[in-house]
């Protein structure tokens, strides 16, 4: 199982329920404007814990890239195995720098080959665009020292032999996690390389009490670095420029900005791209939506999910919940979905999927992998961005080796995977990579917009398009209107017409793809049937 070391509790089936209508932040903002969360702090404290730290599982490990174009910094992906242990490979052109990041089952998430200090200490540090902050542990924490245990094989930092460290912040670094796991020790300045660019005054965490092997690589809004989630000491001067910022700052991007491309859940290749868009990794039309405040202040990618629609070949359904208009985070740091349990236990009801008291998770039979049936996520109203995720992104692996079996219900024996949509009794709710790899997705931490799109699954080409400066719009991305319309929640029950063609496999309900892909398709079959001298009338 994966481990969710940033997720918030997950209550059962029978646990507690969802927030009422009246409980809902997002529709609070529809009625008191821009401040929507300001008498939400609860919501504050549940996001430091959750946005803290990472355990998710981004598709990772490292292609060669088409070259990017100056002012943007792109860190190509690669799924490997974990028996497969890649060289680190390094290239820079222009302004742009690629590197490898590998996809560590067994720690559970995707980890970038990054360098610290002079002489420079190699790591392995997870990615996570949830949290804000780069830490590592030290060569002196308990936990490293246990080799029993494993100790830290990612890499540790021996502050001593850096002659560059600048310990500036003794005892400021605290970042606890939901699952009692913790880091705790200094803020300090060193060396920071990425690839072959170099930050020469990079503020990052180092765990002097750490319980975690391994150190991240936060890209979030500083706002929510560990520093400015401290009670004691929160504030505009207390935050410093994390790695999006300092990137702007060292010339590497013009802007504070990234897009993310996972590819699919068996691909081997995905990318984040700092500073631009690449137009070949997606279909259709980006559409760019509001991020939402939390108290006021930016800290997470929040937006609005305002439909979520139910389709196979037995028919189709629109989902309900009391809380619509849903506050949900875009995380690529935590590998599933988390939805209102009135939404999620819908979903679960769909396509099969059962509660399990014993891993505490819904899981649902492997073999729904091969469903044609899929789900249809819609954001900020009518207007705004809407994403098809089908089964086979959503049905996953929950161990390396064999399959548990379902313990209960009609598929009770079957092998049992996890499903990608689980359940959480309050907000924020959460759109992990079961989602995100189904959506090509720019994050724009200056304007506060996200933009959405259909991935382009397998894409092999690029063509990059730059933010021109530092307050510039997302390229090419259309604003969604009327965003501030968005309607209201309902609790009716809806008649699951889709169920029965979610237990079937077939491609009648394949997700709707973009007439560009539908027609490269064609062409390709076309081209299939002159090489093997077939009749292309024939086929159809």
């Amino acid at each position: 199982m994966h481990l969710l070391r940033r997720s918030c509790r997950v209550e059962g089936r029978n646990g507690p329920g969802g927030a009422t209508a009246n409980e809902n932040p997002l529709r609070m903002l529809f009625a008191t404007g821009p401040g929507w969360l300001d008498t939400a702090p609860m919501l504050r404290l549940h996001m430091k814990a959750y946005t803290a730290g990472a355990v998710g599982s981004l598709l990772a490990g490292a292609a060669h890239a088409a070259s990017p174009g100056g002012g943007v910094v792109q860190w190509d992906i690669q799924r490997r195995q974990r028996t497969d242990h890649a060289a680190h490979r390094l290239g820079k052109r222009a302004l742009t720098v690629q590197e490898i990041i590998t996809n560590d089952q067994e720690a559970g998430g995707y980890f970038a080959s990054c360098e610290i200090g002079t002489p420079p200490q190699k790591f392995t540090l997870q990615l996570d665009t949830g949290s804000s902050d780069i830490w590592v542990p030290s060569s002196s924490a308990s936990v490293c020292q246990d080799q029993s245990q494993g100790g830290c094989t990612k890499g540790t930092f021996a502050s001593s032999q850096s002659s560059t460290f600048d310990d500036f912040g003794q005892g400021k670094f605290d970042i606890q996690y939901a699952d009692g796991s913790e880091s705790k020790g200094d803020y300090f300045r060193d060396v920071f390389q990425i690839g072959s660019a170099t930050l020469s005054n990079m503020t990052m965490g180092l765990g002097l009490k750490t319980n975690i092997p391994y150190g991240l690589v936060g890209i979030g809004y500083t706002s929510n670095e560990a520093i400015a989630s401290d009670s004691s000491s929160a504030s505009a001067s207390s935050t410093y420029p994390n790695l999006p910022v300092n990137m702007v700052n060292e010339g590497l991007i013009n802007t504070a900005a990234y897009s993310l491309w996972l590819n699919d859940l068996g691909a081997n290749t995905g990318s984040i791209l700092f500073g631009g868009i690449d137009t070949d990794k997606y279909h259709g039309d980006l559409i760019s939506i509001n991020v939402y405040p939390t108290n006021g202040i930016y800290s997470s990618f929040i937006v609005a999910l305002t439909s979520l629609r139910a389709t196979s070949s037995s028919g189709s359904d629109e989902l309900t919940s009391s809380e619509f208009p849903i506050p949900v985070v875009l995380d690529s740091g935590t590998t599933l979905s988390y939805l209102p349990t009135d939404i999620a236990e819908q979903v679960w009801t769909e396509v099969g999927a059962v509660y399990s008291s014993t891993y505490q998770i819904a899981v649902i039979p492997c073999s729904k992998q091969k469903s044609g049936g899929y789900f249809s996520f819609g954001f900020a109203g009518a207007s705004g961005p809407r994403i098809n995720v089908t089964m086979d992104e959503l049905v996953i692996d929950m161990t390396t080796g064999a399959a548990p079996q379902i313990e209960t219900g009609p598929s009770k024996g079957e092998a049992a995977c996890e499903f990608g949509i689980q359940n959480l009794t309050s907000p924020p709710y959460l759109l992990g990579d079961s989602f995100l790899r189904s959506a090509y997705v720019v994050y724009d931490l200056v304007n506060n917009q996200i933009a959405m799109a259909p991935t382009d699954f397998d894409a092999n080409g690029s063509n990059i398009v730059s933010f021109p400066n530092a307050n510039a719009a997302i390229p090419l991305a259309t604003v969604a209107p009327n965003q501030n319309d968005l309607g209201g929640g309902s609790s009716t029950t809806p008649g699951f017409a889709a169920s029965s063609g979610f237990s079937s496999s077939g491609a009648q309900s394949a997700a709707p793809r973009s007439a560009e892909a539908a027609l490269a398709s064609v062409a390709a079959v076309i081209m299939l049937c002159f090489l093997c001298g077939s009749s292309v009338l024939s086929i159809f």
